[in-house]
């Protein structure tokens, strides 16, 4: 039976993806615990032994992480390594999902976020998300602004609900692209400018932490470099915690970056050192591209 070279090739290849498995298996099983910075002096964030399982599921195996005041901290790895399920345990969006369960303790500032006393409605304007795909409202710029200050008591008249729709879409980079059509549809803008509305959005309920769940993926270059400059502009405010596929973007962006893989927190530090000198094995071939 003859074989041909492309065969052989596909074969070869797929030999070697099922023994990187295995040896990612393996380097799983023998894990003995995160490597390097995982916690920080006085943290806006200070998550403990976090675990989230769907139904019988386990997809984090606990979980230490701090995130800084006013830092910028990139969550990578692989897809499906439980970056994005982590991401949205910090403000309760998994409460969403009926069969999602979470333990650990998730502490914002010296508050418990799971604790029976915890809105999840306030919680969510004091922790904010800005998602892969922009979605805003199907109301006017105005509007979509203005709905969140609105429906939490923020304002007192119009003049102050007009100031808080123009200071958040200033500190998102798009008032001045929108400021004569305000009353036009969300809808109606760009890709890169409905994200950026998203982020203004965000913003209007002056939330102290904005999560961000790959939010330049779907844009292009020049909207992308967009995005990551306002990121670093909105660090002098917030904190922000940013999930992305893109190494070269979590390099541009964070100070600090953690690696996820198959639901383990492997390795956190400081940007420029686990892309220039990762400690972990698997982190660094994740990074040389190896796997992802």
């Amino acid at each position: 039976m003859n074989i041909s070279v492309s065969e052989n090739i596909q074969a070869t290849a797929s030999s070697k993806v099922m023994a990187d498995k295995t040896d990612h298996a393996a380097v799983i099983e023998n894990f003995e615990g995160t490597i390097g910075e995982n916690t920080v002096d006085d943290p806006k964030f200070s998550t403990r032994n976090v675990n989230v399982f769907y139904v019988e599921k386990q997809a984090i195996f606990d979980a230490t992480l701090d995130i800084g005041r006013n830092e910028v901290i990139a969550l990578i790895g692989p897809s499906g390594c439980g970056k994005s399920t982590y991401l949205r345990a910090l403000n309760r969006m998994n409460d969403t999902i009926p069969s999602c369960r979470v333990t650990g303790d998730l502490m914002l500032d010296d508050e418990d976020i799971y604790s029976k006393q915890m809105d999840p409605v306030l919680l969510r304007a004091r922790v904010g998300m800005v998602f892969q795909k922009p979605n805003p409202f199907p109301k006017s710029i105005y509007d979509n602004i203005a709905y969140a200050p609105r429906i939490h008591g923020l304002c007192k008249n119009k003049a102050e609900l007009d100031e808080i729709v123009e200071t958040s879409l200033k500190r998102a980079g798009l008032f001045e692209e929108v400021k004569d059509r305000l009353e036009a549809p969300g809808t109606g803008l760009s890709g890169g400018q409905q994200q950026r509305l998203c982020i203004a959005r965000a913003i209007s309920v002056n939330p102290e932490v904005i999560l961000m769940d790959e939010p330049a993926s779907a844009l292009d270059p020049i909207a992308t470099a967009i995005i990551e400059e306002l990121i670093d502009e909105l660090r002098e405010n917030y904190t922000i915690a940013i999930v992305t596929h893109s190494m070269q973007q979590a390099a541009r962006v964070s100070q600090r970056t953690a690696y996820f893989h198959l639901g383990k927190l492997i390795e956190v530090g400081e940007t420029n050192m686990i892309f220039t000198n990762p400690r972990h094995e698997l982190t660094e071939n994740y990074i040389t591209g190896k796997f992802g």
